[in-house]
């Protein structure tokens, strides 16, 4: 097998790999073997349900615009692995060239899994992934990490890593509550799971779980509430405002003397394809995959285009609330499309039909859909569904 990208993404998603088995056992072993480059890096670990990858973009902006030579990780991908893995520095903030290149990305994920199979240990892709940017990240020698956990936080992947310089946690709901748990409570422990002995932790919900956990690692919490100006911000989206509280107070917290001018014009220059993302004068992506995310979208919807026909074109796995979602987004007066897209545990139509509280139609293609001037088509649902609707180059 040639050590090439296409072959690095096979090994990846095959049999075997491409399953989730929370755990630290198996990456703690293949990061020793490695020498433990996560021990000699600095992070802000970033943890929720919704909102993460938001935090961790505009954590990244900023601190790039402040200096900083920043690895970036975060998931999931929507056209490529090398998304994922990404270093912003003064000079490459807008240029693809920030992503992790192909050639090192195969190098590491063979070099990961060589070390991994010689010594019995079965990693996961995501734990590959993890043991990928770690290493590549050292190689860089990055000043700070943005960390985005994968899923949950206790036992996540990312979460061997020993300290951070703050810890973050996002809006907490129910999703993957058959491995997270089925309360929110359940899923706030799960989440806590980041906080570190003496490390601060900067949160927007106040679980008891949080809290204990705070007190058990003598971390400080400190507890916001969203009031940040969003007007510099170039992420649209009402939820924004949260997400923007919770990233400048840990940066705020971290580097009190970082000047407001340099703040705002980071803000200007955050990155965060298909949230909230306007293609086109009519055209919409958001990567919202579960209710909460539903009723952002709807909020920010009625609050931006309140007077604009919506056409949604509408896709989601099985295993997510798809049916509240519908009824959160949806109204009697909208043009609804669904899609089943090539994915594993992917809705097919007739499900998602049989769920939906009004007449829909099966969605083929965007070139397909009528031309109307007023009206604003919303492509939603599912990360996954993205890269088969969407081309790379109307995302930049």
């Amino acid at each position: 097998m040639g050590k090439n990208y296409k072959n690095a993404v096979k090994l990846l998603t095959s049999q075997g790999k491409f399953y989730i088995d929370l755990g630290l056992d198996r990456i703690s072993k293949v990061m020793e073997l490695l020498g433990n480059p996560q021990d000699k890096l600095e992070y802000f670990h970033v943890a929720g349900t919704n909102g993460k990858g938001s935090v961790c973009a505009i954590l990244a902006s900023v601190l790039r615009q402040a200096g900083k030579k920043v690895g970036l990780y975060t998931s999931p991908h929507i056209f490529e692995y090398t998304e994922r893995i990404q270093v912003l520095d003064c000079q490459n903030n807008l240029s693809p060239s920030r992503q992790i290149s192909k050639e090192a990305f195969s190098r590491l994920v063979f070099e990961i899994c060589e070390i991994a199979d010689k010594n019995d240990i079965h990693l996961t892709e995501f734990e590959i992934l993890t043991a990928v940017m770690f290493k590549y990240f050292e190689e860089q020698k990055v000043d700070v990490v943005v960390l985005e956990t994968g899923l949950g936080g206790r036992f996540d992947a990312t979460n061997i890593i020993k300290k951070n310089l703050c810890a973050i946690i996002t809006h907490i709901d129910l999703d993957h509550t058959e491995r997270l748990g089925k309360t929110k409570d359940e899923i706030a422990f799960e989440k806590a799971g980041i906080i570190k002995p003496n490390c601060p932790i900067v949160t927007s919900e106040g679980y008891e779980a949080i809290r204990d956990k705070a007190d058990e690692c003598n971390s400080l919490l400190l507890m916001i509430s969203p009031f940040e100006d969003t007007t510099n911000l170039s992420l649209k989206g009402t939820y924004q405002q949260e997400n923007l509280s919770l990233a400048l107070a840990a940066i705020r917290l971290v580097y009190p003397f970082l000047s407001e001018d340099i703040i705002q014009e980071g803000l200007k220059h955050v990155q965060h394809p298909c949230r909230f993302q306007m293609i086109d004068e009519n055209l919409l992506v958001d990567a919202a995959h579960n209710p909460n995310g539903a009723m952002a979208l709807r909020e920010s919807l009625d609050f931006y285009y309140p007077n604009k026909k919506r056409r949604f074109v509408f896709g989601c796995l099985k295993h997510k609330n798809y049916p509240k979602m519908m009824n959160i987004l949806f109204d009697k007066n909208d043009e609804i499309y669904l899609y089943h897209f090539n994915y594993p545990n992917s809705a097919t139509v007739e499900e998602l039909s049989s769920a939906c509280p009004f007449e829909a139609k099966v969605f083929t293609s965007l070139s397909d859909l009528p031309k109307e001037e007023n009206t604003l088509t919303i492509v939603c649902g599912s990360f996954y569904m993205l890269n088969e609707i969407i081309s790379p180059s109307r995302l930049h």
